[in-house]
C-alpha cells in the first residue's frame, strides 16, 4: 500500500524549537523521539512555557545527531535544564507530507531525495519533520497521521 508523494519547494521562516539535543542510530529513533518530545513536554507544561505547538525532531547530519521538541511562538528564554533554545533553519526547502504510522516515514524521507536528485535540487544536509497534532481517529486509523518533512536546500537550488 504505497502513498503517492507530492513533493514542493517553499521559502520558509525560521521557527523557533524547545530541544533536548541527541544521537541515535537508526533503529533508535522510534524510541527516542517519542521519549525526546515527552521530556521537552514535560518541562514546557512544568516551566509554563507559552506558546507551545507541534512536536519536531531536526536531523542535523547523516550520524544522526538530532534535535527533538516542539515548536514555538516566540524563541526560548530562561534556564530550563536539559531543554534548549533552538529553531528550524530559515531558507529554500523541498518539503511533502507524510500520511500513515510512523514506522513509514522513510517513504516520504526517500520521496524528497529521489525528487531532488531528478530536479538537480542539492540538500544542504538539516532535515526535520513537524508531526500532526494527534487526532483520536489516528488510534483506529494510523493511514491518518499527518507528518510534513523538510529538508533544506543549498542556496544555489532554484524554484521549479
Amino acid at each position: 500500500m504505497g502513498q503517492g508523494y507530492t513533493v514542493k519547494i517553499e521559502n520558509i521562516d525560521s521557527r523557533p524549537l524547545a530541544v533536548v539535543r541527541r544521537r541515535a542510530a537508526r533503529d533508535e529513533l522510534s524510541k527516542v523521539v517519542p521519549q525526546a518530545c515527552g521530556q521537552v513536554w514535560d518541562v514546557v507544561r512544568s516551566d509554563k512555557i507559552p506558546g507551545a505547538g507541534r512536536h519536531v525532531a531536526v536531523y542535523l547530519d547523516e550520524e544522526i545527531r538530532l534535535e527533538v521538541g516542539v515548536e514555538l511562538e516566540s524563541p526560548l528564554q530562561g534556564e530550563h535544564g536539559e531543554v534548549v533554545a533552538s529553531a528550524t533553519p530559515k531558507g529554500t526547502v523541498a518539503t511533502t507530507r507524510h500520511l500513515g504510522p510512523y514506522p513509514e516515514l522513510h517513504r516520504a524521507h526517500e520521496a524528497v531525495r529521489s525528487w531532488c536528485d531528478a530536479k538537480g535540487h542539492t540538500p544542504a544536509g538539516k532535515n526535520w519533520e513537524f508531526y500532526g497534532h494527534w487526532k483520536n481517529e489516528w488510534n483506529n486509523n494510523p493511514s491518518l497521521i499527518e507528518t510534513d518533512v523538510f529538508y533544506l536546500l543549498k542556496n544555489d537550488a532554484l524554484p521549479d
